[in-house]
C-alpha cells in the first residue's frame, strides 16, 4: 500500500490560495488506513476549512483515488458541488491525485505527501519492504529485500560500516545483509554467496512505467 501523511495546515492553505470554496476528495483505501485521507480525516479537514473561512461545497470518499474511470464516474454523481468548488482538495496518494486532476478542470490541490511503498507491520505502524525497482532478487536474497532493506541499496554483501550486524546509518537497525545471511541459515538455503551479483538493470524502471494486460 501506499503510505501518506498531511501535509501541514498551513501549507494547504497556502496551496488553496484565492480558493474560497473547495470540494474534498478523499480515498477508502491506503489513506483510510494510513489515517491520511479517509472518512475521519476529510471530516477534521471540512471543520478545519470551515474554521479558516473557506466554503466547503461538498466531500466524497472514493474506494480507490487511483482507479481512474472511478474517480471520473464517482465524480460525475457531485457534478454541482464539484462545479461550485474553486478547488478540489484531494486526500490521496500521488496516483489518485492525478486521477481526480485528470478528471476534473477545476483546480487540484494535494493534501497529502505520497511517502513509500509499505507493509502494515501492526495498527499506525507502516515499513517500506519494496523499493518498485522493476528487477526482484528476493528469491536469491532469501526472500529480504537488500535494494529497499540497506540504504546504501547494496547487492553483494554488507560494507565496511557494518558494526556487529547493526548498520552505520543507524545503530539500532540490523544491516540488511546480516539479516539475510541469518535468514540464509535458518532456511537452510542452498544459495551460492560467494557469485557476484551484477548491476540492476534500471531500464526496467523507465518512467513512466505502464503496464497492458494481455486477454
Amino acid at each position: 500500500m501506499i503510505i501518506s501523511q498531511q501535509k501541514p495546515f498551513e501549507t494547504i492553505l497556502a496551496s488553496l490560495g484565492e480558493s474560497r470554496s473547495v470540494f474534498i476528495v478523499g480515498c477508502a483505501k491506503c489513506a483510510t488506513v494510513c489515517k491520511s485521507g479517509g472518512e475521519e480525516e476529510v471530516w477534521q479537514m471540512q471543520e478545519a476549512l470551515t474554521s479558516a473561512g473557506r466554503e466547503v461545497t461538498g466531500s466524497i470518499i472514493i474506494d480507490e483515488a487511483c482507479h481512474m474511470l472511478r474517480v471520473s464516474r464517482d465524480l460525475r454523481g457531485k457534478q454541482q458541488m464539484v462545479d461550485d468548488a474553486d478547488a478540489l482538495l484531494v486526500m490521496a496518494c500521488g496516483a489518485g491525485i492525478q486521477s481526480v486532476s485528470a478528471a476534473v478542470k477545476n483546480k487540484t490541490v494535494a493534501a497529502l505527501d505520497s511517502l513509500f511503498l509499505g507493509n502494515i507491520k501492526r495498527f499506525g505502524h507502516f515499513e517500506q519492504k519494496c523499493s518498485l525497482c522493476g528487477e526482484c532478487i528476493l528469491t536469491e536474497t532469501a526472500g529480504i529485500c537488500p535494494v529497499t532493506a540497506c540504504p546504501k541499496g547494496l547487492l553483494n554483501g554488507p560494507c565496511g560500516g557494518m558494526d556487529e550486524g547493526h548498520c552505520e546509518t543507524d545503530p539500532e537497525a540490523e544491516c540488511a545483509w546480516a539479516q539475510i545471511f541469518s535468514r540464509i541459515t535458518e532456511t537452510g538455503s542452498s544459495m551460492n554467496l560467494t557469485e557476484t551479483v551484477p548491476p540492476k538493470n534500471y531500464a526496467k524502471i523507465l518512467k513512466p512505467g505502464k503496464l497492458k494486460l494481455s486477454k
